[in-house]
């Protein structure tokens, strides 16, 4: 009798994310797919048989950092045969053909639009021994329809729409993703209830210009009538949002977000310059009047809330007196922190055409001074905190060990980063709990919180130590094969 043949072990892959929280929240929905097709998570240590890019095309780099990490996998890729290699995202779906001639080891290029196509393209390409490039130009399945690994079992991204109807002269996403698509409130919520069925505290609800939900289906309060049913769903402590678009920012949003408990007093609202004429050559239907008057209804409402933005410096055609209305702005407004850009050209895009650009010397001078005074006002707001009891949900990684004293990061109700103290008197906290304790340091980028209060363990948390059991079972992800 004849022993049966074993099985060979199942692929493995890996997953590289560059750009926004879109193309995470893409992320985690290729790595559901594979796992649902039978593909495992590669080791640290281990060569991956399949390795996924899901591009970023924003920066004026972003292709140079995709063609050289494409180069890197040469060798590799000889030492390992039967290793495919896939490009995904913005970039894929801007360069489409592009890629495999210039990186003809490339096995799989997909768009934006059809990433639920990977798992078959991966196997096609695979039995074909050719290449396999599939963009489509259109969404037909919506993102959030298909399987999904989360990096964590406390918290999630819920997409509410793709796409967008701006035309901003910096940005090529429009080109990219499409115009705004908008799922039904009910199978949003439906999905939220979902997660928090499987332990999730935290979710981010997640779009293009987030606050223009509703445009599609013609209700204007759609947004802020999501949020206050947010307030409804049971066991759900915490909802955030981003990122919303002053033009499109409403009075509504601002009492949804006050009145409803489990939304946070917290607001990352971009503002790209303070110049009202930058702003007109960047197409941003706003100006700095408008953008501050928000600014002071939003504190009116929640005198709390953290406020954090995007700001690009030397924007084309941008001055000295433009620029000094930027650190105008930033002075007013108070940002709890700022993600600040030098600008640089994006392919495709009408900014990158224009008269004027701003001398590199220039743009790095004044983004120096920009970031100086974003962390003087950031340390100053967060110097207001030493004081305060915070609950900080606890996030994963292994925190920070200053003075023989060990700490857990996570963030609090605000979304400022705390490293709080680790009191085994208290309690020891897992990612996924929350720790009740008081700030007793401020930096600019960080709080430290040293007297801890009380540790709720949480059903995420009991989650997160089920270490021995896969993500993809852990997290209800259904079976698909392709």
């Amino acid at each position: 009798m004849s022993t049966p043949a074993a099985s060979p072990p199942p692929r493995t892959y890996q997953v590289r994310t560059y750009g926004c929280q879109m193309n995470v929240h893409d992320s985690e929905r290729l790595t559901g797919l594979l796992e649902g097709a039978g593909y495992v998570a590669a080791a640290a240590d281990q060569t991956a048989d399949v390795v996924v890019f899901n591009t970023c095309a924003v920066r004026e780099n972003a292709d140079n950092r995709l063609y050289g990490n494409l180069s890197h996998l040469v060798p590799v890729k000889a030492a390992h045969p039967g290793m495919q290699i896939a490009v995904g995202g913005c970039l894929a779906q801007k360069d489409r053909g592009d890629i495999l001639a210039r990186a003809p080891w490339v096995d799989v290029v997909f768009g934006t639009h059809n990433l639920g196509s990977l798992p078959v393209l991966l196997e096609r390409a695979r039995i074909a021994e050719e290449a396999q490039v599939e963009i489509r130009e259109s969404l037909e399945v919506f993102p959030s329809t298909l399987p999904t690994k989360r990096d964590s079992a406390y918290a999630a991204w819920v997409s509410v729409s793709v796409g967008c109807n701006n035309t901003c002269t910096f940005c090529i996403v429009p080109a990219l993703r499409g115009k705004e698509k908008d799922r039904r409130p009910g199978d949003i919520l439906g999905e939220i209830r979902a997660l928090v069925a499987e332990g999730v505290l935290e979710i981010t609800l997640l779009g293009q210009n987030v606050n223009a939900y509703g445009s599609e289906f013609g209700d204007r309060e759609a947004f802020s009538k999501l949020l206050r049913a947010c307030g409804d769903v049971d066991g759900l402590e915490r909802v955030r949002f981003t990122s919303p678009h002053p033009k499109d920012f409403t009075d509504d949003v601002i009492a949804a977000m006050a009145q409803t408990p489990n939304v946070m007093p917290q607001l990352h609202m971009p503002l790209q310059s303070g110049s009202d004429v930058v702003l007109q050559r960047m197409r941003r239907s706003y100006r700095q009047e408008r953008y501050l008057g928000i600014i002071d209804r939003v504190r009116a409402a929640m005198p709390d809330a953290a406020i954090t933005t995007d700001i690009i410096v030397g924007f084309p055609g941008e001055t000295e007196a433009d620029f000094e209305q930027t650190m105008h702005v930033v002075r007013e407004a108070r940002f709890a922190s700022a993600f600040t850009f030098q600008y640089s050209k994006r392919p495709g895009t009408p900014a990158a055409t224009m008269d004027d650009q701003v001398p590199h010397d220039v743009v790095q001078e004044r983004y120096l001074r920009l970031v100086d005074l974003v962390n003087e006002v950031a340390w100053a707001e967060n110097s207001k905190q030493i004081g305060r009891v915070v609950d900080v949900l606890i996030a994963e990684g292994e925190g920070r060990k200053d003075d023989r004293t060990e700490r857990l990061s996570g963030r609090a109700p605000d979304n400022r980063l705390v490293h709080a103290a680790v009191d085994p008197a208290v309690g020891v906290p897992r990612p996924g709990d929350v720790v009740t304790a008081e700030i007793t340091y401020a930096a600019p980028h960080h709080l430290v919180a040293d007297r801890v209060v009380a540790v709720r363990r949480t059903a995420a948390g009991d989650l997160h130590g089920r270490e021995n059991a896969p993500a993809s079972v852990l997290l209800g992800l259904p079976t698909v094969r392709a």
